[in-house]
């Protein structure tokens, strides 16, 4: 399966996005090596031609559209690469609201298991697809900002963009 990717202006900087003729497969943040070369490897960049290249349009315009305030979720295709207790925790990221947190602890409670905190948390931070599956939306149990793959000056800027209460660290 043919992995195409696209560049696509933000605030955040420049974000990689990436998808299969399945869907969005992810979505990286400039400088911060989230997508490593191995997984770049054979991938190839849309010339607007490819199966994959209608979802990348349609990303690139939710994301835009995001970015002006005027799209609070997403609807696109998601073929995230992962364990299947990460794509649950995944999935569940994507209920969070627009403009609300969580803890991850409360996310784990959500998923059946209260223990589960630090494995929740090492699956949010194994999400490819940020933004789109929020988990920048995933905060510490007391509401203060940690860890985030894009860092945590755009996991500040994505929260107060939303209009989300944040303790500030």
């Amino acid at each position: 399966m043919v992995t195409a990717f696209t560049s696509i202006a933000s605030p955040l900087g420049e974000l990689l996005v990436s998808a299969s003729s399945s869907g969005l497969t992810g979505v990286y943040f400039p400088l911060t090596g989230n997508a490593t070369p191995a997984e770049r490897e054979g991938w190839v960049e849309d010339n607007g031609d490819g199966p994959a290249s209608a979802l990348l349009a349609r990303a690139r315009q939710q994301l835009e559209e995001y970015f002006v305030r005027t799209r609070t979720t997403f609807d696109l295709p998601l073929a995230p690469s992962g364990t299947a207790f990460q794509r649950s925790v995944w999935d569940a990221l994507r209920t969070i609201p627009y403009g609300t947190t969580t803890s991850y602890g409360e996310l784990a409670r959500r998923l059946g298991g209260a223990s589960a905190t630090r494995a929740v948390g090492a699956a949010n931070g194994k999400n490819p697809i940020p933004i789109i599956v929020p988990c920048h939306r995933v905060v510490g149990s007391r509401g203060e900002l940690t860890g985030f793959g894009g860092g945590l000056n755009r996991k500040r800027w994505l929260l107060e963009h939303e209009g989300a209460a944040l303790v500030l660290t």
